[in-house]
């Protein structure tokens, strides 16, 4: 096999990775805010900074979906969601509202009910969720010759929100970021010296994470997934905000 053979093969690969990635998991949203919203048609909010309260909750509904985080996972999320928000944003989130004031009725009505209940203009809802897979594979010791039985955990996270006006119950901006991250665990125990190891495969190969116990390996692994789904949900958010308020000033 020549080289540009093997750049063909190795590029092809790599579509087919990112293509089935960009669409795992699928989107949830639209389960709970339903699809005749037209974010893209309504204006931005004129007075600045668009003050909101945060709502974050997790969807396990869908096929191959990862156990939620547990509570304190999930608020460490929600504050980290609040930090990368107000860090710059024209959107300041004042109160994170528990997710649990909602009492398993998800919709659209429902959450307008709850901001006005809560006292705000704006509510961000973000949905947090992601699918797993595990499989056997051959890990090597101190990553030399020596091999190891084994299993890899590959886990795909997305966050998805949408910024909602209270009052006329119309969504206003929507964005989301997706991120995976893969756990290679022994067979066997007794090689804690290299291995649970977490890695942001495929963007990061190099960066590794230890779990700090063998036992919550798999929590960790979805933790670390998520946060970077976060991050790129908080520049996605800011991307499409600044494309919003271009268009807007293009046609005004």
């Amino acid at each position: 096999m020549n080289k540009w053979t093997g750049w063909y093969l190795l590029a092809t690969g790599w579509f087919f990775l990112t293509a089935c990635a960009s669409a795992t998991p699928p989107s949830r949203l639209d389960q709970y805010l339903g699809q005749s919203l037209t974010p893209t048609s309504v204006g931005l909010p004129t007075e600045r900074p668009v003050r909101t309260a945060l709502i974050v909750m997790t969807d396990t509904s869908g096929p191959d979906a990862a156990p939620a985080l547990p509570d304190e996972a999930q608020f460490r999320l929600a504050e980290q969601l609040k930090d990368e928000v107000n860090r710059g944003f024209p959107i300041t989130i004042d109160k994170i509202i528990p997710s649990a004031d909602l009492e398993n009725n998800i919709s659209l009505p429902s959450l307008t009910e709850l901001g006005k209940k809560h006292g705000v203009d704006f509510l961000l809802l973000v949905v947090l969720s992601s699918q797993e897979q595990e499989y056997p594979v051959s890990l090597f010791l101190g990553w030399t010759t020596h091999r190891q039985p084994g299993f890899r955990r590959d886990n795909w996270s997305l966050a998805e929100a949408a910024l909602i006006n209270v009052h006329t119950g119309v969504e206003v901006l929507r964005a989301e970021g997706r991120a995976m991250a893969t756990l290679d665990s022994p067979t066997a125990p007794g090689i804690n010296q290299w291995y649970p190891v977490i890695y942001l495969r495929p963007q990061n190969p190099e960066r590794r994470f230890w779990p700090p116990t063998y036992e919550g390996a798999p929590i960790t692994l979805r933790l670390v997934a998520m946060r970077q789904a976060v991050k790129r949900w908080a520049i996605n958010l800011q991307q499409t905000w600044i494309e919003k308020r271009d268009s807007e000033l293009q046609h005004s």
